[in-house]
């Protein structure tokens, strides 16, 4: 009989490792506490348009080990399109200033000379760290599975990364931008007002534009939606299976080794490997009740930042709007959108150049801020309807500002606030792409399996702060890899 592999979660690290375990023979079954596959990888439909909740960009759109993964998931295929922007994004100051992100990094140094050509050597050291930022090239094997020779291939390569690394590795942006020390205070307000009041890594900002210079970051038309279901079309044209509204409340343990495990309605499912791609402080501390925690794991989850949750204002409007960028923000901290002061301003993605997410002539609107879980978690009933429209009133008249005239084409609003987020996907405190990437954490990582516990594996973006999809697609792609190993049998790749 062939091996049972259990998925906690259908997210896209879950789909991943669902996939690959359909692909090396395992019979597979995903369980899903929601309705449909994708996490927070969905969108919703709205009097015919779509309002897409994931989505910005994807890194490994034209190669590189995630690519690799993105064609092997049917995320990518004949048929996708790939769209690459050459505006990053726009950015608005309280002063109602403009400034423009290019995703080509040549391009942006000579925008950002014209705008401050007394910083010119700050600006060619801050876009040469970038430059070197796209040498990053991903290992496609499990840290556990790689051969010297992958080293050997790979390093040499990036030793221009790594010294940036070692120069910039343990600063926030703050840090880093000080060092620069630029003189113009319309680039020192740009850059200050968009990182610099937290503690952000610095290394995730010289990442930031690397991807997108080598145009290996673009957006796929369609959005998440379509791309969570070609993933489960692709699992379950494999032989695997998902089981919908599925909750798990706990896993099932024997003697320190994974067995199965047991439904919220009280079924019991056994299985010969567990794998959670789902939250992972619900999974440790829960599921497993707290009993195979190292003090590296405790002490993440007491101490390392967590994203902030979102609020998202989608609106369909009823005529074309075109858009110079993508990704408008604005970054007046002074406004306040309900009970949220925006401390980190607000975003509009505009989303005029996806012909799928509008009908004919009209265009998708999504409005982004962050707003601290403290504010939700106990906000319920009246009270929670009363918030969400405070949020449709503010959140038009932001809308205003940055196109005047707006409200009387607004044709539908819908809210998805943090608590939408926990009751589909479960996610600790509305933390969308679980840890923070700080400046002690950027660089670190969470082990896939725990101590003491066998037959288990852990999956998804609590492993990695900064999350995102790509790195747990290859989460759910190395826990196979590593249940291949111990099975002592050749991990392939199937069509």
């Amino acid at each position: 009989m062939k091996q049972k592999v259990v998925i906690i979660g259908g997210g896209v690290a879950g789909l991943s490792a669902g996939i690959y375990a359909a692909m090396n023979g395992f019979d597979t079954e995903i369980l899903e506490m929601h309705s449909v596959a994708g996490g927070q990888c969905t969108a919703w439909d709205r009097k015919n348009y779509r309002f897409d909740y994931c989505l910005h960009w994807l890194v490994g759109t034209s190669g590189g080990a995630f690519n690799d993964i993105w064609k092997e998931t049917n995320v990518l295929n004949s048929e996708t399109e790939v769209i690459n922007h050459e505006i990053h994004s726009q950015i608005i100051d309280q002063q109602g200033n403009t400034f423009f992100i290019y995703s080509n990094i040549d391009r942006w140094e000579q925008y950002l000379l014209g705008i401050a050509p007394e910083d010119e050597k700050s600006i060619k050291s801050m876009c040469n760290d970038m430059r070197k930022s796209a040498l990053l090239d991903p290992f496609s094997s499990a840290p556990e599975l790689r051969s010297p020779l992958e080293y050997i291939t790979k390093l040499p390569k990036m030793v221009p990364l790594f010294n940036v690394m070692r120069k910039y590795g343990r600063l926030t942006c703050k840090q880093y931008f000080d060092k620069l020390n630029f003189k113009s205070e319309r680039l020192r307000s740009a850059f200050y007002s968009m990182y610099g009041d937290r503690d952000f890594s610095a290394m995730a900002f010289i990442f930031m534009l690397g991807w997108f210079h080598q145009k290996n970051a673009g957006y796929i038309k369609g959005g998440s939606y379509p791309l969570a279901q070609r993933m489960a079309a692709k699992f379950t044209g494999l032989g695997g299976k998902i089981s919908y509204k599925k909750k798990v409340d706990k896993i099932v343990v024997e003697n320190d080794t994974a067995k199965g495990v047991r439904l919220t309605d009280g079924t019991t499912l056994a299985a010969d490997y567990v794998i959670s791609a789902a939250d992972g402080f619900a999974t440790i501390y829960k599921m497993l009740e707290g009993r195979y925690v190292s003090k590296e794991i405790d002490f993440a989850y007491k101490n390392w930042e967590l994203f902030t949750p979102l609020v998202q204002v989608s609106f369909g409007i009823n005529k074309e709007i075109a858009a110079e960028a993508p990704i408008i923000m604005n970054i007046d901290k002074s406004l306040k959108i309900g009970m949220t002061l925006l401390t980190g301003g607000y975003s509009v993605m505009n989303y005029s150049y996806d012909s799928t997410m509008a009908p004919a002539g009209k265009t998708t609107l999504v409005m982004r801020y962050e707003s601290p879980w403290a504010l939700w978690k106990d906000l319920e009933g009246k009270a929670y309807k009363a918030e969400k429209m405070q949020i449709e009133k503010d959140a038009v008249e932001c809308l205003e500002k940055i196109y005047p005239g707006i409200s009387e084409n607004i044709e539908v609003i819908d809210i998805a606030t943090p608590k939408t987020d926990v009751k589909y996907t479960g996610v600790k405190d509305g933390a969308y792409e679980g840890f923070m990437p700080s400046r002690d954490t950027m660089m670190k990582s969470i082990k896939m399996k725990l101590p003491r516990l066998k037959n288990f594996y852990m999956a998804g973006q609590w492993l990695f702060p900064g999350g995102g999809l790509p790195p747990s697609a290859q989460s759910g792609k190395w826990a196979i890899q590593l249940i291949c190993k111990q099975n002592r049998q050749r991990f392939v790749v199937k069509g």
